[in-house]
C-alpha cells in the first residue's frame, strides 16, 4: 500500500506540503497508521517498533508475519484493511490543511516525549490545533472529573487549574462539559496554557458548547488527537484518549468523580505509568464524589485540596517549576511504599513495593542524595516537603 500512495501525485503534494521538512514517505506512512488504526493499536505500534513506519505499513497490510505472532497479524489486518484505502489518506492531509491542523510526529522537537512511556500503545501521530510547542512544556497537571459536576466540584477544579496556571504549570484534561471545562477555563482565565485531548477529529467541536471555548484553547494552548479530521468521537475513543491524559501530566488530579465515572479510567492509566494520582475529597454522602473516596481507598491516591498540594504530588516548587526531571516509575513505586513516620527496612520495602532489593537500595541511595528519603537507625524514611 506505501507504495500505491507515495505513487499518488495528490497524496505525495498534500505530505510535502504538511510536512515539507522530512521525508514525505514517513508523512504518509503516518498519517496512513493514523487512518487504519484506532487510538492505542498495540500490534501496529509494535510493528512500527520493529521496522518503522514505512516497511511497518508494507508488512502490515502485506502476506508477511515478521516475528509476530500469526494471530495477531491476522487480526490486525482484519482491522485495518477496510480502512486501508488511498482517499482516506488524501482527505486525512486534505482536512487537516483546510482547518490548519498541524502533523506533529515521534522525534519532533515538539513531540511530548512522556507519551512515549505509553510503549507499543503510545500514538503513532497528534493533529494539533494551537501551539504545539505546549505539549512538550517542563511542568503539567492533568485535572479530570465527572461532567455532570456540582457546584462544588467546579469551584475546587477552578481554584486548582487557576492556581496552577497563574505560576506557568500546563493543565491538561479533555474539553467535556464539567470538571474538564472548568479546569479548561480557569486556567485560560489567569492567562495560562492548558491542552484539551480529544476523542474526534480536532476539527470538531464536542461537545458542541464547547465550540468557544476550544477557540479559546486554540490561542494560547492546544487542542489535540491522534485521530485524523472528520472522526467522530465514541465510547471506546473516550476512553482510549484517557491515556494521553494521564501520559502528558506530572501528575494526574481527580476532583470529582461517581462510583464508575470514565475519569477512574484516566486515574488507572496514570497508575499504570507510574503517575502521581491524587483526588479530592468530597461530602461522604456525595454521589459526585464516590469515585474520589474509591480512589483514595483502593488505589492509594493521595488527599489533595490546594494547588499547593498538587505541587507537593508532583514535585514542583511554589513557582511551579521542576527541580529535577519527572520522577522513573520505580521511584514512584518505592516512594508509594514508604512512611514518613515508620522507618523501614529495603527488604520490607522491596515486597511492599514489588521491586528486587538490589534496585531498592540503588534507588534509596538516589532518592537519598535528592533528599526525598533519610536513613535512621531502624530504617528509611519518606521526606515531606
Amino acid at each position: 500500500m506505501i507504495d500505491e500512495l507515495l505513487g499518488d501525485t495528490e497524496i505525495r503534494r498534500a505530505a510535502v506540503a504538511a510536512r515539507p521538512d522530512i521525508d514525505p514517505a514517513i508523512t504518509i506512512a503516518r498519517v496512513s497508521w493514523g487512518v487504519v488504526t484506532e487510538p492505542g493499536d498495540g500490534v501496529a505500534g509494535a510493528l512500527i517498533a520493529q521496522l518503522g513506519e514505512s516497511e511497518a505499513l508494507r508488512f502490515g497490510l502485506g502476506p508477511q508475519n515478521f516475528g509476530l505472532s500469526e494471530k495477531a497479524i491476522e487480526e490486525g489486518r482484519k482491522r485495518w484493511m477496510p480502512r486501508a484505502q488511498p482517499r482516506a489518506i488524501r482527505d486525512a492531509l486534505r482536512d487537516a490543511a483546510e482547518v490548519g491542523a498541524r502533523l506533529l510526529l515521534p522525534g519532533d522537537a515538539a513531540w511530548p516525549s512522556a507519551l512515549d512511556d505509553l510503549g507499543d500503545h503510545a500514538p503513532v501521530l497528534l493533529w494539533v490545533r494551537g501551539d504545539q510547542d505546549q505539549l512538550s512544556s517542563a511542568g503539567s497537571v492533568s485535572i479530570v472529573g465527572a461532567r455532570a459536576a456540582t457546584a462544588y466540584g467546579d469551584a475546587i477544579a477552578s481554584e486548582l487549574a487557576g492556581d496552577l496556571a497563574t505560576t506557568g504549570t500546563l493543565v491538561v484534561s479533555g474539553g467535556a462539559y464539567g470538571i474538564d471545562g472548568a479546569a479548561h477555563r480557569a486556567a485560560l482565565g489567569v492567562g495560562g496554557s492548558t491542552v484539551a485531548f480529544l476523542a474526534g477529529g480536532v476539527d470538531r467541536a464536542y461537545p458542541a458548547g464547547h465550540q468557544q471555548l476550544f477557540e479559546r484553547i486554540r490561542e494560547s494552548g492546544a487542542v489535540v488527537s491522534e485521530l485524523p479530521c472528520g472522526a467522530a468521537p465514541t465510547k471506546w475513543r473516550f476512553l482510549s484518549r484517557n491515556r494521553l491524559i494521564a501520559a502528558l501530566g506530572d501528575a494526574t488530579v481527580v476532583v470529582e468523580a461517581g462510583w464508575r465515572s470514565g475519569s477512574l479510567n484516566t486515574a488507572g492509566h496514570a497508575s499504570a505509568l507510574g503517575r502521581p494520582l491524587g483526588a479530592v475529597p468530597g461530602p461522604v454522602t456525595s454521589a459526585a464524589s464516590a469515585g474520589c473516596h474509591r480512589l483514595l481507598r483502593e488505589y492509594d491516591a493521595l488527599c489533595v485540596t490546594n494547588a499547593a498540594e498538587v505541587r507537593e504530588l508532583t514535585g514542583m516548587s511554589p513557582t511551579g517549576t521542576r527541580g529535577e526531571s519527572r520522577p522513573e516509575p520505580e521511584q514512584v513505586q518505592l516512594l508509594d511504599a514508604m512512611s514518613t513516620r515508620t522507618p523501614r527496612s529495603p527488604a520490607d520495602l522491596a515486597r511492599t513495593a514489588g521491586l528486587s532489593s538490589e534496585r531498592v537500595k540503588g534507588l534509596l541511595g538516589t532518592l537519598a542524595l535528592e533528599g526525598r528519603v533519610s536513613r535512621e537507625e531502624f530504617g528509611w524514611l519518606r521526606v515531606t516537603a
